[in-house]
């Protein structure tokens, strides 16, 4: 499946809890300027309305009709009917709301509705990581993690350009996976920028609300005055959290990882850390993977992931040889995308996916 190479056009939605921006994709491209409006999550009838309103104003710059509505809208939800639970961000969507229904009614196009998390993972597996991973590897791979960093922590899983969603639209919830670091508690306290903020604050005499992880990495990098040391311990302590739960995932799935969202721009300080947990033990001497773990964001490991290490062995009782490649490896790293991109790029193909059926 190339999306970059379809010519089918669907309209796309990045929805947020202050800001909707409208746009439409062909070919993997958007092909129009954003338009965004503000949410009103306040107000259902407003907000559904001008959902609808948005819609209608992409569809009234293009030269050809779409074929679809797909998009990523927050959780908890009925995505495969298209129905949205209570939410935290939108507090109008109360009772269960049939957005997906409303919108084919208005528009008379198939309408497809997913959580972020997965969407941007398959964004990175059809038209990001896992391309440009296979372009460069003689081993071809066809399982991928997605997780993204915010103030909140995400995840998604795609097999075989297939996206794993469970029975109740609810796989890879890997905010609330166990802590091993902090047992009492679920991942994304340890995992989210008020992890980075918290850990910070604990550290100094004077704690200070205001500051934002942009802030601490600016402290840490010694671009702003502060605790530098806190600073780079509150990113350290970040990547150990992430570390034991990316660990997990691996072993629970066995796929590259990509990681995207806001918190990227700081992995200097926290991979490092990541990348310690994923190589390091438990305390009984065994390896945390059995994988041999490679971060692509080195280029000297990158350069080492997508070569071959096999051998020719005989076949037994034969004059055959095969080849065996008796390492069993995996690779981590950091998306060249933006998380909004990837989303739309996800969006984008699960709808022709979905149309394909």
């Amino acid at each position: 499946m190339n999306i970059f190479s379809d010519e089918r056009l669907v309209l796309t939605l990045d929805a947020g809890g202050t800001n909707f921006v409208f746009n439409a994709i062909k070919g993997g491209k958007a092909v129009l300027k954003p338009h965004g409006t503000p949410s009103y999550g306040d107000n259902l009838e407003k907000c559904l309305q001008t959902m609808i309103d948005g819609f209608e104003h992409i569809k009234s710059q293009l030269s050809e009709d779409p074929i679809a509505i797909s998009f990523a809208f927050p959780g908890p939800a009925d995505y495969s009917n298209g129905i949205i639970g209570d939410l935290g961000n939108l507090p109008a969507f109360r009772g269960g709301i049939a957005l997906g229904d409303m919108l084919n009614n208005h528009f008379n196009i198939p309408v497809f509705i997913q959580n972020d998390g997965d969407l941007y993972t398959y964004g990175e597996a059809l038209g990001g990581l896992l391309i440009d991973v296979n372009i460069q590897s003689e081993k071809q791979y066809k399982n991928l993690i997605g997780i993204t960093l915010g103030t909140g922590f995400g995840a998604g899983l795609v097999h075989n350009n297939t996206l794993i969603t469970g029975d109740n639209c609810i796989a890879a919830e890997v905010w609330l996976i166990s802590n091993s670091i902090s047992p009492d508690n679920n991942a994304e306290e340890g995992v989210s920028t008020r992890a980075i903020i918290n850990t910070y604050n604990d550290a100094i005499e004077t704690p200070d609300s205001t500051l934002m992880p942009k802030d601490i990495y600016d402290i840490a990098t010694e671009k702003k005055d502060g605790n530098k040391e806190a600073a780079l311990n509150a990113f350290k302590l970040f990547g150990k959290h992430l570390g034991d739960s990316i660990a997990n995932l691996i072993n629970l799935f066995d796929g590259l990882v990509v990681i995207g969202g806001g918190l990227t721009g700081a992995s200097s300080l926290y991979m490092p850390e990541v990348m310690n947990v994923l190589k390091g033990k438990f305390n009984c001497g065994q390896d945390r993977l059995v994988h041999k773990v490679y971060c692509l964001d080195d280029e000297a490991e990158a350069k080492a992931f997508t070569q071959s290490n096999g051998k020719q062995i005989k076949v037994p009782f034969s004059d055959k040889t095969v080849n065996y490649d008796a390492e069993q490896k995996i690779a981590i790293a950091t998306s060249k995308l933006d998380a909004s991109t990837a989303i739309s790029l996800g969006a984008y193909a699960y709808a022709l996916k979905e149309l394909d059926k």
